[in-house]
């Protein structure tokens, strides 16, 4: 760093201590709140105090009032994110766990007792391929290998073996 970098740079933290008020007030017009504005001024004296300063800054005081205003869009827009993701630990002390009811489980698993009963009423080969299909996630062209008839029979059988288990889920 030059000395008239040096120079400007001192010029400018003096002029942040001597308008620190005035910046704590500009920011809490932003952000809403002086304890957040504090923060926000703090945030710009590190970040001046850490970056190169340009040389050619014609006016000081409103540079300074600047960066205050930039670092305080970025805070009030942090917060409003922040309000938009977060509640109060007390908004979820009414909400129901997450995960199903013991009501919805206990019809689920009669919705399944129901979907075993129609799969054992199908033939062998037709189950075996809806298992396979369904349970096992193999493909109707290995399926249609394994029990030797075309792949076509296959998405019939599997077709059918699903509109018989849907059928006596209606019912």
């Amino acid at each position: 760093m030059n000395q008239q970098s040096i120079e400007t740079k001192t010029y400018l933290l003096d002029a942040f201590f001597l308008h620190r008020n005035a910046l704590i007030n500009s920011a809490a017009s932003i952000v809403g709140c002086r304890y957040f504005a504090e923060d926000v001024v703090q945030d710009t004296y590190i970040k001046i105090s850490q970056m190169t300063i340009p040389v050619d800054i014609q006016k000081p005081e409103s540079y300074l009032f600047r960066l205050v205003r930039n670092v305080a869009l970025d805070k009030h827009r942090r917060l409003a994110l922040e309000r938009q993701y977060h509640t109060s630990e007390e908004a979820g002390v009414n909400e129901a766990a997450p995960g199903e009811s013991p009501e919805k489980k206990v019809f689920d698993l009669g919705d399944l007792q129901i979907v075993a009963d129609a799969l054992s009423e199908l033939p062998e080969r037709s189950r075996r391929a809806i298992e396979l299909h369904r349970l096992q996630g193999v493909t109707q062209k290995q399926i249609a290998k394994e029990l030797g008839v075309s792949a076509t029979l296959v998405n019939f059988m599997i077709r059918d073996a699903l509109a018989h288990c849907r059928k006596c889920l209606q019912a």
